[in-house]
């Protein structure tokens, strides 16, 4: 009886279901969608595996793209060579790849978007980025997987040490889904891995102050930044992009518009085509002739005005027409364990950082098997050197092979591995020197040995290594940023990216700057020793502190009496034991320009800026004439050679003022003393100092409040405003504190008004807390109390004031 095939009947519409989701997950899985750990799609991956297979690295010849195509083809990706070679054009092309995989020979196509020749005139070799997409590949570093016919491996992804999926971006359209993923400048992401390294937990408000947003291969500039905001936090964004274009005056009457960048994917062929196509009918007016004088050095496309045309309502109306300005939708979607998912920019850092960890492991897993293998033997090939007559009269006594091998593992107790070596070791190497360099051999194996499993061990070692990895590729491929950004209107404010909160700002005398939450210093009872404030060198140390909100500005004094602005939420967000980083990273100063004083705004209104001098010069300038920033800075005081800027003040115009000197002076005058000046002005005498005095301190009068005096050997005083008389300014003044041997110098003064708590920094970076409420008030022309207890080789350099902590827990514990 004859088999009778099986028949089954099916609903159609339960086939098409079941059937269309396997298409829509293969189409996902294996065509359109980048895997997130290398960026690359399978078809990518395929072109870089065989191109490593032909051996076809970055000092290699060049090789006919056919047969790269071919091999692709006949080895891992089964679609045509006609799929295949779009692909391998498009990783060579420099306007279309932030950093090239391929590094092409021939007609690649152009910005005109001229087609490539065919493949089988084009060669193609790998660049150093691809080669660094596939290093250590042959160390197991990678799982595989047989071929589309099974004869072969493949490898499922690529070690990946060089960030492709944001550096190049990527796009690609599967079923119910596509993906779009932007380009970036490497030094940036290097800059936010290193980031995500030291700091795992790392805010988006950071890493945006490093990643400024994508840097696309065509330049151009990007208009606002709610869309990279939107791409960076949700995984999807919109982008504004524009041409970068300028006006050059072709005679007095003439001018043209010249475009040197054009927008990303954009054609310039097309673009031209297009402009003239709207003069020609009627839509844009104004525009005498379009010449395209672009050569090897970079694009250049002249649009050439008639006479008293406006240039920019001509360009703005280029914009609206033309691809002058288009849109780019961000979508980031890759595979994440062979499943799609939206990332994030946090999300995309971290999944380079845990891909490269898990890498690293397996090659020292691999690297260390094959150390342990290498040890094993030369462990047998010492014995066989100790023992070598009685080796050589074994394997002679011996008929066959396997009979010696026997023979060695019996008597010497080898393995078989270890006695396959010995018979395969030359007789060169049965002198003594020769055990000396295997003596040699084996204490190096077993120091990789120990090397090795330390890397397994120890998820430190793993993070230094991905950071050596990180900071050589930023050298190898650092490049400077092409794309740049304009405010739009609408743009995001990033102060709401920060938590408002208080913080602890401090400058060191070195220029290290940082904010600290308020929290991280507990209030302590009069006489403690506080909590270490700053790491610093010897020769440095805290020499302003102050507290701030996150969204407040700083107005930054230098030497050289200019000022510079920056927000608090600007600087870098350190613990409290750390030293900082240069403010000279922070600012564009001049050659050893060095930052003295800093203050904290939070409006520019009707009131005044304050300042005082070392040699007890004051100036008065209204606040408003230090409101618009300059990168470089502006002129805030004109300062002498000699002198130095110590004070810095927000008044109302009206306040009274006291100046305190180091040899314990003070003087009280009214503002109104001094006139308002302009910003390059020198002021005028505020108190007349004796002999190597100096000005330590400029402090605002207020009402009811009374002034805290501190010194160098942690003692001070506690003295209502109302026991000092007011005087003219330019005055000797009167003695404010006793700066005996027992006080020393005095180092600041500041003005209390209700409860608040002090803190004070020493030479050697240590940060005092200390509450105020029983620090009784005493007269004028006294030598005060001890405040802090001081080391004998330490001293306090300065002091301010901070909100009282008395209901805080642990401030009630130390009291106790």
């Amino acid at each position: 009886m004859t088999d009778q095939p099986r028949i089954q009947s099916l609903s159609l519409e339960e086939e098409m279901k079941s059937s269309y989701l396997t298409y829509a997950m293969s189409v996902i899985i294996q065509r359109a969608l980048p895997d997130v750990r290398d960026g690359l799609k399978p078809s990518q991956r395929r072109i870089l595996v065989a191109m490593n297979d032909l051996n076809l690295g970055p000092r290699s010849k060049h090789r006919k793209c056919a047969k790269v195509a071919g091999d692709t083809s006949g080895n891992y990706h089964p679609h045509g060579e006609s799929v295949i070679y779009p692909t391998l054009v498009r990783m060579a092309q420099p306007f279309n790849m932030r950093q090239t995989m391929v590094d092409g020979q021939g007609n690649f196509g152009s910005i005109d978007g001229d087609p490539p020749a065919a493949m089988r005139y084009t060669e193609a070799r790998m660049t150093e980025a691809s080669t660094e997409m596939l290093a250590d590949i042959d160390k197991e570093t990678v799982d595989f997987t047989r071929n589309y016919d099974d004869t072969r491996d493949e490898p499922t992804v690529l070690p990946g040490k060089f960030p492709n999926l944001l550096v190049n971006g990527g796009s690609g359209i599967a079923v119910g889904m596509s993906t779009n993923f932007a380009p970036h400048n490497l030094q940036e992401v290097c800059s936010a891995l290193l980031m995500v390294l030291d700091n795992p937990d790392v805010q988006l408000a950071e890493l945006m102050q490093v990643i400024e947003g994508p840097d696309f291969p065509t330049g151009g500039v990007v208009c606002g930044r709610r869309g990279i905001l939107d791409a960076y936090s949700k995984g999807r964004g919109l982008l504004t992009l524009r041409a970068k274009t300028h006006f050059e005056d072709v005679t007095k009457q003439k001018e043209a518009i010249v475009i040197t960048e054009i927008p990303y994917q954009v054609s310039k062929a097309k673009l031209a085509g297009d402009i003239a196509g709207l003069v020609k009918d009627g839509r844009v007016t104004g525009v005498s002739d379009i010449r395209d004088e672009s050569d090897r050095t970079g694009i250049r496309l002249v649009v050439e005005l008639k006479k008293d045309e406006n240039a920019q309502v001509i360009l703005n109306q280029l914009f609206k027409h033309t691809q002058l300005q288009t849109t780019f939708g961000i979508q980031q979607i890759a595979l994440v364990n062979g499943r799609p998912r939206t990332l994030t920019l946090l999300q995309l850092l971290h999944a380079y950082r845990d891909h490269r960890g898990v890498v690293i492991r397996r090659r020292s897993r691999h690297l260390l098997a094959k150390a342990e293998r290498k040890a094993h033997i030369l462990d047998g090939l010492i014995i066989a050197t100790d023992n070598i007559d009685r080796i050589i009269e074994l394997i002679r006594s011996k008929h066959s092979e396997d009979e010696a091998r026997d023979a060695m593992m019996a008597e010497f107790g080898l393995t078989r591995i270890q006695s396959d070596a010995i018979l395969r070791m030359q007789l060169r190497r049965l002198t003594g020197l020769e055990r000396e360099k295997l003596q040699g051999d084996l204490a190096e194996t077993r120091e990789e040995i120990s090397y090795h499993r330390t890397v397994l061990t120890d998820d430190s070692v793993v993070r230094e290594l991905i950071r050596e990895d990180i900071h050589e590729l930023r050298e190898r491929f650092k490049d400077t940023r092409r794309t740049r950004f304009e405010e739009a209107a609408e743009d995001i404010n990033y102060a709401d990216l920060i938590t408002e909160e208080d913080v602890v700002v401090t400058l060191t005398h070195q220029g290290y700057v940082k904010r600290t939450p308020l929290t991280s210093y507990r209030s302590q009872g009069r006489g403690g020793r506080g909590v270490s404030g700053g790491s610093v060198r010897e020769d440095d140390f805290v020499k302003n502190l102050f507290v701030a909100g996150t969204h407040d500005t700083l107005l930054l004094f230098s030497d050289r009496g200019k000022v510079y602005w920056l927000k608090v939420y600007q600087l870098p967000d350190m613990t409290r034991t750390a030293k900082g980083k240069p403010v000279v990273h922070l600012l564009q100063l001049e050659k050893e320009e060095k930052i003295l004083r800093m203050i904290r705004v939070a409006e520019f209104d009707d009131r005044q800026l304050l300042f005082a001098t070392r040699l007890g010069k004051v100036k008065k300038t209204p606040l408003v004439a230090y409101s618009r920033p300059k990168k470089t800075g502006i002129k805030a005081i004109k300062i002498n050679d000699e002198d130095q800027l110590i004070g810095v003040a927000i008044t109302s115009g009206e306040d009274e003022v006291v100046l305190s000197t180091a040899s314990g002076m003070s003087i009280r005058f009214t503002e109104k003393d001094a006139r308002p000046m302009g910003r390059d002005a020198a002021g005028v005498n505020g108190i007349s100092l004796g002999k190597d005095d100096q000005v330590v301190s400029m402090t605002v009068v207020e009402d009811d409040g009374a002034l805290l005096t501190v010194c160098e050997h942690g003692f001070g005083k506690k003295t209502k405003f109302s026991e000092y008389r007011m005087q003219k300014r330019g005055g000797k003044g009167l003695i404010d504190i006793r700066t005996t041997k027992r006080n020393g110098a005095v180092v600041s003064a500041k003005a209390l008004s209700g409860d608040c708590d002090a803190m004070l920094m020493t030479s050697a970076g240590m940060l005092v807390r200390i509450s105020l409420a029983d620090v009784r008030p005493i007269g004028r022309n006294t030598q005060g109390v001890r405040l802090i207890k001081v080391k004998k080789d330490d001293r306090v350099i300065g002091m301010e004031l901070v909100e009282s902590a008395a209901d805080d827990p642990e401030f009630e514990q130390e009291q106790e």
